[in-house]
């Protein structure tokens, strides 16, 4: 067991072990301070998460831990962060109001389709590489969660367009977030036309 915590591995279960404590930031604070707070908490994980792969890479410490691990950690931190976000009227915004929330919906439906289809193609022995719009999926949603955790802690940082007062930083969120929702869609049928092949 003790040749599993790895480095790597710790900084896994660091970002897992660390999802409550964001949550409760998210959740309770009446204070910017307290959204500064989270969004410290938030860029670290994404640090970790960074730093893992890189290590097990250079290290050649890869191992079937860190495999199982990482992108669950990914999804829970990614899951709970929205489902924070939405509960506390965040996924909101000019124009559409609560229709923001589908970006959300369609990431996280998105992300449990492909672990189950992952999952099936596993069994079979056939490995789905991750894509380089995947990549950019990843990218797209990881900046806009941290943009809405430091809209909540920047309320002032506000700009008139079209006679609506937008905060900055919330706005780069929810752009980011529908972004990342479209290249959620256009990578989850990527992987779904590799399912279908071994469905017959």
């Amino acid at each position: 067991m003790g040749a599993m915590l790895t480095l790597p591995n710790l900084l896994t279960l660091s970002r897992i072990v660390a999802v409550p404590l964001l949550v409760a930031l998210l959740w309770w604070p009446r204070w910017e301070g307290g959204y500064i707070w989270a969004f410290a908490l938030y860029c670290l994980m994404g640090i970790t998460d960074y730093f893992d792969g890189y290590l097990a890479r250079s290290q050649g410490a890869v191992s079937k831990l860190g495999q199982f691990l990482d992108p669950i950690a990914d999804k829970i931190m990614i899951a709970a962060v929205i489902l924070a976000l939405a509960a506390k009227g965040i996924l909101t915004g000019p124009y559409v109001g609560d229709l923001h929330v589908v970006a959300g919906l369609v990431i996280l439906i998105r992300e449990i389709a492909v672990s189950g289809l992952r999952e099936f193609l596993g069994g079979l022995r056939v490995s789905v590489p991750v894509s380089r719009l995947a990549k950019w999926k990843t990218t797209f949603q990881m900046v806009a969660l941290g943009a809405l955790i430091l809209g909540r802690a920047l309320p002032r940082w506000n700009v008139e367009v079209l006679g609506e007062v937008i905060n900055i930083p919330h706005t780069v969120g929810l752009t980011t977030l529908w972004a990342a929702a479209i290249l959620t869609v256009i990578t989850g049928w990527d992987y779904l036309r590799v399912g279908l092949k071994h469905m017959d």
